[in-house]
C-alpha cells in the first residue's frame, strides 16, 4: 500500500486532500501541519509519496524541509502551493518534484496529478526508505573493511592492509552481514557495497 504525507498547515485543506486521496487511491496517510511534524511522521511512517505546501507558517519553506529530508530517505514529492511566480516555481523545480499543483485544488487536478506519480512509484520500488546511516551502524573496523571492499580488496588483502587475521576479517564480515539482515556469503555482502557503496564514508 503505498503511504502518503500530507505536509499542509492549513487543516481544513489537509483534511480535503486526504479525503481525496483515501477515495481514490489505496493508500494510508498522515497529516503534518508543520516541519516538526513532518520529520516525525517520516521516520515513523517512511511515506512512499509527500504532498507539500511551500509555504508553512514558520522560517523553513516546504521547499528546504523537501531538501533537508531528502538527505535521509527515498520518496517523491508533489508541491502544493498559491504562489505562481516564476522565482517560486524555478526554487521548487530545483528540489526535483515529481509534480506542482496550484491551490485551490479541485478533485480532478489532484487526482491527475497523484495518479501519475503513484504509477511511477509502483514502478521503481525505490521510495518509503531510509538512507542508510552507516557511521551509526557499523563499527570504525567495520566500516573500514566495507571501504576495502568497495575497492574490490579480497579477505586476504584486508587482512594484510589492516594487519589483522584473515580469520578476524571473516568474523567482521560476518557481524556486518547480520546487522544488514543478509545472507552470510561473500556475494551478498560484495552486491550490498556495489549497490550502497555512495554511502560508506
Amino acid at each position: 500500500m503505498i503511504r502518503i504525507l500530507i505536509v499542509e498547515d492549513e487543516i481544513i485543506i489537509a483534511r480535503f486532500i486526504e479525503r481525496q486521496l483515501q477515495s481514490n487511491f489505496t493508500c494510508s496517510t498522515r497529516i503534518a501541519v508543520s516541519s516538526a511534524e513532518a520529520r516525525t511522521a517520516m521516520a515513523e511512517m517512511l511515506p512512499h509519496l509527500l504532498l507539500c505546501d511551500i509555504h508553512l507558517e514558520e522560517e523553513l519553506t516546504g521547499i528546504h524541509l523537501i531538501s533537508e529530508l531528502r538527505r535521509r530517505y527515498a520518496f517523491e514529492v508533489i508541491f502544493i502551493t498559491s504562489y505562481q511566480t516564476r522565482t517560486i516555481i524555478e526554487q521548487a523545480a530545483a528540489a526535483n518534484p515529481a509534480n506542482y499543483l496550484i491551490k485551490p485544488i479541485d478533485e480532478m487536478q489532484l487526482f491527475a496529478g497523484v495518479q501519475l506519480v503513484i504509477s511511477r512509484i509502483q514502478s521503481n520500488g525505490q521510495t518509503g526508505k531510509a538512507f542508510l546511516q552507516p557511521n551509526t551502524l557499523f563499527s570504525d573496523t567495520e566500516l573500514r573493511i566495507l571501504q576495502l571492499i568497495r575497492e574490490k580488496k579480497t579477505t586476504q588483502e584486508i587482512a594484510e592492509t589492516l594487519h589483522l587475521s584473515r580469520y578476524t576479517i571473516k568474523n567482521h564480515r560476518h557481524a556486518i552481514c547480520r546487522k544488514l539482515d543478509l545472507r552470510d556469503e561473500n556475494n551478498a555482502l560484495l552486491k550490498w557495497v556495489a549497490e550502497n557503496g555512495a554511502f560508506i564514508k
